[in-house]
């Protein structure tokens, strides 16, 4: 059977059998065609049987070589680990060579962060302190971003696990794991400021922050309470609890915290989850240099 006719059929599979859109299986279209002509160059017969591993890498550095991103590369070697399951299963081919082709690595976008001086705005307004809703809403900017907390760990945050003494709160994490984690007086202060206004609300549940009826926060509240806040305060793009959190992991790198000490504050199971915050202190630093050092400011230099 001509091996055109097998992509076509590949192809018919994809569309019929497994459903999928015009558009996706268009875009496999391309990526076998763009295989086989390379495959043809010398005038060959296409020939899936004896094609290897080393076969399929080498069209992929020409496909780098003219520009092609890692992500329509990884694109690529699916496609035809795709086209060869299926004729695997057909009983067309004895082996799957682009199974052992690894796929490029998509760069990992940095993490977002806020400007320290953005979050100070916020923190360093003033606050009507008989206004429950606003001395809340100041403590949950102030608690995401001094202690990197996640969102989930903050909504459920138990007011027993607050102690405000030892300037310390206990969260539990991902997996049911518990950790300590430790914070300033001026949020100690802040959290036992809003504990006097709660009071009067009699919260029929144990957790730290509640809504102004007394019922535990839900994740929309919280998202914009932050969002609006650092909005307010002149922050600009992504404007999330979790934003706060990269930007408390940042903050603390920059200011010489070892990374040790900042994976075990945000509940990291490996260091390679916390490493990508020492890239953002590099994009940093390399951006304060291009802004002031004056080697730097000049065209070229």
């Amino acid at each position: 059977m001509p091996m055109n006719a097998m992509i076509g059929r590949f192809l018919q599979y994809l569309r019929l059998e497994r459903n999928l859109s015009w558009r996706t299986v268009d875009l496999y279209r391309r990526d076998l065609d763009q295989w086989s002509s390379f495959v043809t160059a010398g005038g060959g017969a296409l020939d899936l049987t004896s094609i290897t591993a080393n076969d399929i890498r080498t069209w992929l550095i020409e496909r780098s070589a003219h520009g092609d991103c890692p992500g329509t590369l990884r694109h690529k070697v699916q496609a035809l680990r795709a086209l060869y399951r299926y004729l695997l299963r057909r009983g067309e081919v004895s082996a799957n060579p682009a199974a052992s082709v690894e796929l490029a690595k998509l760069p990992k976008p940095l993490p977002k962060f806020v400007r320290e001086k953005t979050v100070d705005v916020v923190l360093d307004a003033d606050v009507d302190q008989e206004d429950f809703a606003g001395v809340r809403d100041h403590l949950i900017v102030m608690l995401l971003y001094e202690t990197g907390i996640r969102l989930s760990e903050l909504i459920g945050l138990q007011d027993a696990a607050v102690d405000t003494v030892k300037c310390e709160l206990k969260v539990r994490g991902k997996r049911d794991k518990d950790r300590i984690v430790p914070f300033g007086h001026e949020l100690a202060a802040s959290i036992d400021a809003y504990r006097h206004l709660r009071e009067e609300l009699r919260p029929e549940c144990g957790n730290l922050l509640v809504t102004v009826k007394g019922k535990p926060l839900y994740p929309s509240l919280v998202y914009h309470v932050v969002h609006d806040q650092l909005a307010q305060a002149g922050g600009t793009g992504k404007l999330s609890p979790h934003v706060l959190r990269h930007t408390f992991a940042s903050v603390m790198l920059n200011n010489g915290a070892q990374i040790n000490s900042v994976k075990e504050l945000l509940g990291h199971e490996s260091l390679a989850a916390t490493q990508v915050y020492t890239h953002v202190t590099l994009s940093e630093l390399q951006h304060n240099y291009e802004l002031a050092h004056p080697r730097a400011l000049k065209k070229g230099g």
